[in-house]
């Protein structure tokens, strides 16, 4: 990455802008959400190796800081939902979509039908992930 971030340097003007744009790392709810109430069925388990991404990731970020290659300018956290019409759909995209990246424990799938059976018939099941967003100027000498 630290690659990635000289390149970026080196092709950016003066002032440039980069957007730093990814999800972090944070165990998301699993939760059947409809007009009238938000029930939680659980969390799904990030694999280790991405949590470790997110800390390299935040190392070298910050790395290219120090070095004037960037300023960070701001930096604000969002939410990101995905939502499905029912439980059986989510649990096809997970395992399908996200297999490399997250699980979700069985017991959390169980809990997500049961609380699906029975709420409104406008129940969705959402995920909701955490997002950084972070812009950084490029500093060039000269």
């Amino acid at each position: 990455m630290v690659h990635a971030l000289s390149e970026i340097r080196r092709v950016l003007v003066r002032n440039g802008i980069l957007i730093d744009l990814r999800p972090i790392t944070d165990h998301a709810p699993v939760e059947i959400v409809s007009a009238n109430e938000t029930r939680l069925a659980g969390l799904v388990d990030e694999l280790p190796d991405d949590r470790a991404n997110d800390e390299a990731a935040n190392r070298v970020i910050a790395k290219a800081g120090e070095q004037n290659w960037f300023i960070k300018e701001r930096e604000e956290f969002f939410p990101f939902n995905y939502y499905w019409d029912s439980p059986k759909e989510t649990q096809e995209y997970a395992e399908t979509e996200w297999a490399n990246w997250l699980t979700v424990d069985e017991e959390v799938w169980r809990n997500a039908r049961s609380m699906w059976a029975v709420a409104n018939a406008d129940a969705r099941v959402r995920i909701q992930f955490k997002m950084l967003i972070a812009r950084w100027k490029a500093i060039k000498d000269g």
